[in-house]
């Protein structure tokens, strides 16, 4: 199964209220399209630990700037999903923090 058709397929395993960053704010160039994933992080200071996400963006692109509602699926779930929740809040991290998610359950 590949990584669209997770997203496009998975029950998600955490959903959160997440916002991307503006491009201005140092967030990302373009979209998150269907299949992008990223690393899920509780901290924004070191040492950062870090969980391989796959956000459920269905068919809908993810724009900068843009608030949504998502599912997340992890690789090494239940570890993330636990430590996320326990967390209430986590960033997405793509070479930088381009987002940050509100868990909702």
């Amino acid at each position: 199964m590949s990584r669209l058709d997770i997203q496009r397929a998975a029950e998600p395993q955490l959903t959160a209220d997440v916002r991307m960053y503006e491009t201005a704010a140092n967030g990302r160039m373009g979209p998150a399209l269907p299949g992008w994933g990223c690393q899920a992080v509780i901290s924004k200071t070191s040492p950062q630990q870090g969980w391989d996400a796959l956000p459920l963006l269905r068919d809908r692109p993810l724009c900068p700037g843009e608030t949504r509602q998502l599912g997340f699926v992890f690789l090494s779930d239940p570890e993330a999903t636990e430590a996320l929740r326990q967390a209430g809040r986590f960033y997405l991290w793509e070479g930088r923090f381009v987002g940050e998610a509100v868990v909702v359950f």
